[in-house]
């Protein structure tokens, strides 16, 4: 089996502290079948520096997704993804994955100074030619 490398993509201005990104990135791939039972992840040394934070930021996400038993570390084999969690935890996962991309575009466009009324408005204009799009490609 070959080492999956999950792409994550942390932002380090959102406010979320780093361990909780890769934690709910893996979890969004995982419900969102984008990482599936007995795939392997990179090794904790091998993450951290390919995300360039510190060693123990990514043993603390890697510690945390084990305790709830999305993934296992052999010792000498390395970290794998177990079986898939049944329907409700699936569920929940995938509405932590949204929470955190709410969260990070909330913070970020707020950051930048955008008014509580601009992202909303944005949000809906997105979502409306998002729709429209999607309906013109099921025609």
């Amino acid at each position: 089996m070959t080492e999956k490398k999950p792409p994550l993509q942390l932002d380090f201005h959102s406010g979320l502290p780093i361990y909780t990104q890769i934690v709910n990135q893996i979890q969004s791939q995982l419900a969102n079948g984008v990482l599936k039972p007995g795939d392997q992840l990179p090794t904790v040394r091998a993450l951290a520096q390919e995300l360039r934070v510190n060693f123990n930021t990514v043993a603390r996400a890697y510690r945390m997704l084990d305790e709830v038993r999305i993934i296992s570390t052999q010792q000498g084999r390395g970290t794998y993804i177990t079986e898939i969690p049944p329907p409700e935890v699936r569920e929940k996962l995938r509405h932590e994955s949204l929470a955190a991309l709410a969260h990070r575009f909330i913070s970020e466009a707020f950051r930048l100074g955008f008014l509580e009324r601009e992202v909303s408005q944005m949000v809906r204009d997105s979502l409306k030619l998002w729709k429209e799009a999607n309906d013109e490609d099921s025609e």
